[in-house]
């Protein structure tokens, strides 16, 4: 718990010098009614939330991949198509008594590499020359134990600080003519490592995803997957080892484990269903710097960061010899304002 102090309010008097008419005047005077004794300063509230941050970012990746968006090479083989891709996103997290909130929206913005598209069309298919629009949110939540049974029983010194009640979901749309309209939900436990510096959450969750498949027809366009174990890793630590340099390292690892059959694939299995789906492997690592405090002694207000992502099996696709990008390696770099 957070100790909530109480502000004191101090009354002075001071000196007043005055001239001979004034001070008589005075002295006729009862000076406990003319004494005027400042208010105190009001109490201001404590705020409901221990720790709040909202930050608006823009980063530039290259090349990333989709699933399927491939090219034919000289000798016949297929290879991802190498995608950049803008991309703006919004961010929000805090922390109260009981837990912790975070929500990401990122939208995503493709190059001509990458096109818009729709099956909406006489003919069954037509794409665009401009490139493709997504948006991907996802919201995690956590409810401490320790701070639910107001007891230190769930952590273990040098090991685990706190174990808290984990839920969320993710929800995406993209204007392709796949058209994937991704909607998981997930929930579980978190274990807040004991760790000198900065954080490090791991977290073991059920996983239920259902999604589209635009080439399908129905009843067979929308997908549900099997439940099956997902597993996050997410992490912020300072680089304290380099001097006058706020530099720090962050981010997350998620693993989900082959959620079944479902994406049905007419060209490689005519009448039947794609045999399974891989793990799906998502790690990004970046570097930050806090460009505010470095420049304007002023933390937590600008960031730059360069980093790498890789995603094996991404949406859990599986490379095959004539279906690629499902493996994504790509760069990024950007800023981060962190807006209050």
């Amino acid at each position: 718990m957070v100790a909530r102090g109480l502000t004191a309010a101090a009354l002075s008097l001071g000196m007043i010098g005055c001239g001979m008419i004034e001070c008589s005047m005075a002295a006729d005077l009862d000076p406990v009614k003319t004494l005027k004794v400042a208010e105190p300063a009001p109490v201001k509230a404590p705020s409901f939330f221990l720790f709040s941050d909202t930050q608006v970012s823009f980063r530039y990746q290259f090349p990333a991949a989709e699933p399927g968006v491939q090219i034919q090479k000289a000798d016949g083989s297929f290879r991802n198509r190498d995608i950049p891709k803008y991309i703006t996103n919004i961010s929000h997290a805090d922390a109260w008594a009981y837990g912790t909130n975070f929500f990401s929206l990122d939208i995503l913005q493709s190059t001509s590499q990458d096109p818009a598209g729709t099956t909406n069309v006489p003919g069954g298919f037509a794409q665009y020359d401009h490139g493709a629009t997504e948006a991907y949110g996802l919201y995690r939540g956590t409810l401490s134990l320790n701070a639910l049974t107001g007891t230190k029983a769930f952590a273990i010194p040098g090991i685990v600080k706190d174990v808290s009640l984990s839920f969320g979901f993710d929800a995406n749309a993209k204007n392709t003519a796949f058209g994937p309209k991704k909607r998981d939900v997930v929930g579980g436990l978190t274990f807040s490592v004991d760790v000198p510096a900065g954080f490090l959450n791991i977290s073991a969750h059920a996983y239920k995803e259902w999604n589209r498949n635009g080439f399908n027809f129905q009843p067979d366009r929308d997908v549900s997957f099997d439940t099956v174990p997902e597993f996050e890793i997410v992490y912020n630590f300072p680089l304290t080892f380099i001097p006058n340099l706020p530099l720090s390292i962050a981010g997350f690892n998620n693993i989900v484990t082959p959620k079944g059959k479902g994406i049905r694939d007419p060209f490689n299995y005519p009448g039947g269903y794609y045999p399974g789906t891989g793990v799906e492997f998502l790690s990004r690592t970046n570097l930050v710097l806090d460009v505010g405090k470095l420049v304007w002694n002023q933390p937590n207000k600008l960031d730059a960061f360069i980093g790498f992502q890789y995603w094996l099996n991404k949406f859990g696709n599986v490379d095959r010899a004539n279906f690629k990008g499902n493996e994504e390696k790509s760069f990024l770099a950007g800023l981060a304002f962190h807006i209050f």
